[in-house]
């Protein structure tokens, strides 16, 4: 119930402040495993990335947040689970594979932060798209959160990893980073055209 409360009213603040649109939603299955994998560019991403999207969306977040009165329970409440810093801990990990192989949806940044390099990609959502056998879709995040201008989220197509299933190379998570997050600068590149 607080999920569906506060997305709603996200909504309503993003339409208004934000222009907000979002494109491909039709892209998203409506049932079944699913990573939603986007670019990061602002802590308003999370939000951004899950507020359209019918099904709820679970994210990672710093184990510190859940330590803050009211905060924790609140994010908590609202479908994150812990990650230590420094790194994906095999908890988070298992977390999140549970939560897909439950037919969940997660979203995921790839880039690991915002200071990341722009396009370098993490391993993690890779791995854990893998083992869960999860949907991947790719998200592009398009613009730059001022007020009254446009923002657009776009979901893409499902990502084809058929390829990869079955292979058991040493740089296999590698190659399908590179996939992902080939096809979100190509989405994002579109989107600023």
């Amino acid at each position: 119930m607080l999920y569906v409360v506060a997305r709603g009213l996200l909504r309503m603040f993003y339409a208004v402040v934000f222009r907000f649109k979002a494109v491909g939603l039709e892209n998203i299955p409506a049932e079944g495993p699913v990573v939603l994998c986007s670019n990061h560019i602002s802590n308003f991403d999370p939000p951004t990335v899950g507020i359209k999207v019918p099904r709820k969306v679970h994210y990672m977040a710093k184990a510190e947040l859940f330590n803050i009165p009211l905060f924790g329970p609140l994010i908590r409440g609202l479908g994150a689970f812990p990650v230590k810093r420094g790194g994906v801990s095999k908890d988070a990990i298992r977390s999140a594979i549970a939560l897909l192989e439950n037919g969940g949806v997660m979203g995921i940044f790839p880039e690991g932060s915002r200071k990341s390099p722009a396009g370098m990609g993490k391993k993690g959502a890779a791995m854990i798209a893998m083992r869960s056998k999860a949907t991947v879709i790719p998200v592009a995040v398009i613009g730059s959160y001022k007020p009254f201008r446009r923002m657009v989220i776009r979901y893409g197509k499902p990502i084809d990893l058929s390829a990869f299933i079955q292979d058991s190379s040493s740089d296999v998570l590698e190659r399908v980073t590179d996939e992902i997050m080939a096809n979100i600068r190509e989405m994002v590149r579109e989107g600023y055209k």
